[in-house]
C-alpha cells in the first residue's frame, strides 16, 4: 500500500508534469472508482490544473474550481504516461480503473491490482468533502506536529502503539509498512500499549517517526513513478522480509500474521529476545 512517502514522491512528481497542463478528459473505466457523481469528470475538460498536494495519503489534484481526490488504497498505482493509443480503452478490461488525459497528449492512469477493489476517487469543490480526508490527524511531517503534539495525540489513547501509529484519524499518512520499520528504528514492541510509554519513550519513538519517513521521501525524492514501489521495497528493514536477518543484529525477522494484514519486527532489537505468538491480540510469550 503506497504510504505517506510514496505519496509524497508521486505528489512531487505530479507537480513537476502537471500544473499548468490543461486537463483533456477524464475517463472512469471501472464501476467502482468513482466516488462522487456530482459534478461529473467531464466538469474537469479544459481546465488548468494549479497545484498538486497531498492529505496524509491523497493526492489532491486542484483544477479550476474542482479538487480531484485520488486514494489508492492497497493495490492502486499511478502510471505515467507520455502518449495514450488513439483507441479509447474498453471499460471493465483489466487493471485500468481510470484515465487522465491532457491536451498536450500525455497523462496518466491509475490501475489497481487484484480483485478487491478499494482504489477510489473523489471530484470535490473542498478536500473536506471527502469523509477520508475530513477526519485525518495531523501530518507526521508538519512543523507544528512536535513532539509535545506526538504526546498529547497518544496520550488520549489507550491501545496498542502499532494501532495507534496507523490510526489515520491519529495521525495521517502511516500504514502498515512504515508503522513496522518506526517501531524497529524506536526498538520497541509492536504490541506496547499506549498508556505504558514514559516521557523517554514518546520522545523516541517521536524521533524514529520524523527520521524514518523523512528519509523514506529524501530516497523517493525525484525518483520517476514507476520506480517508487521498487525502491519503498527495497529500503525496507523488517517490513515484508520475514525469515531474513535483521540488518541491525542478525537476528531473524518474525512475522505476526491477522486476517487481512501481517506485521514484522525483530526479536532481540524489539521484545527482548521473546517471540509474539501470532495471533490476534496476542501477547508476549512468557
Amino acid at each position: 500500500m503506497p504510504e505517506l512517502p510514496e505519496v509524497e514522491a508521486l505528489r512531487d512528481f505530479l507537480d513537476d508534469h502537471l500544473v499548468g497542463k490543461e486537463i483533456a478528459r477524464v475517463l472512469p473505466l471501472t464501476i467502482s472508482v468513482m466516488k462522487t457523481y456530482d459534478p461529473q469528470p467531464a466538469a474537469l475538460e479544459g481546465a488548468t490544473v494549479t497545484s498538486v498536494a497531498r492529505h496524509g495519503k491523497f493526492l489532491d489534484i486542484t483544477a479550476g474550481e474542482l479538487h480531484l481526490l485520488i486514494h489508492l488504497a492497497r493495490a492502486g498505482w499511478l502510471q505515467w504516461k507520455d502518449s495514450f493509443p488513439a483507441a479509447p480503452p474498453r471499460p471493465g478490461k483489466g487493471p485500468l480503473a481510470l484515465r487522465t488525459v491532457l491536451t498536450g497528449g500525455d497523462g496518466f492512469d491509475l490501475t489497481e491490482m487484484g480483485t478487491t477493489k478499494r482504489l477510489a476517487v473523489h471530484l470535490v469543490h473542498d478536500p473536506a468533502d471527502v469523509p477520508g480526508v475530513a477526519r485525518l490527524g495531523p501530518d507526521p511531517l508538519a512543523d507544528s506536529f512536535d513532539r509535545d503534539a506526538f504526546a498529547a495525540v497518544l496520550g488520549a489513547e489507550r491501545r496498542q502503539v502499532k494501532g495507534a501509529l496507523r490510526d489515520q484519524s491519529l495521525i495521517a499518512g502511516i500504514g502498515n509498512a512504515y508503522s513496522d520499520e518506526i517501531l524497529h528504528v524506536a526498538k520497541m514492541s509492536p504490541f506496547k500499549l499506549t498508556t505504558s510509554l514514559g516521557d523517554h519513550d514518546i520522545t523516541h519513538l517521536y524521533n524514529a517517526m520524523r527520521t524514518t519517513l523523512k528519509d523514506a521521501v529524501e530516497r523517493s525524492r525525484g525518483m520517476a513513478a514507476g520506480r517508487l514501489k521498487a525502491e519503498k521495497k527495497s529500503s525496507m528493514r523488517v517490513h515484508g522480509r520475514t525469515g531474513q536477518p535483521c540488518p541491525v543484529c542478525g537476528d531473524t525477522v518474525l512475522e505476526v500474521s491477522f486476517s487481512d494484514s501481517s506485521l514484522q519486527y525483530c526479536p532481540t532489537c524489539q521484545t527482548g529476545g521473546r517471540p509474539l505468538a501470532d495471533r490476534r491480540l496476542s501477547r508476549l510469550l512468557k
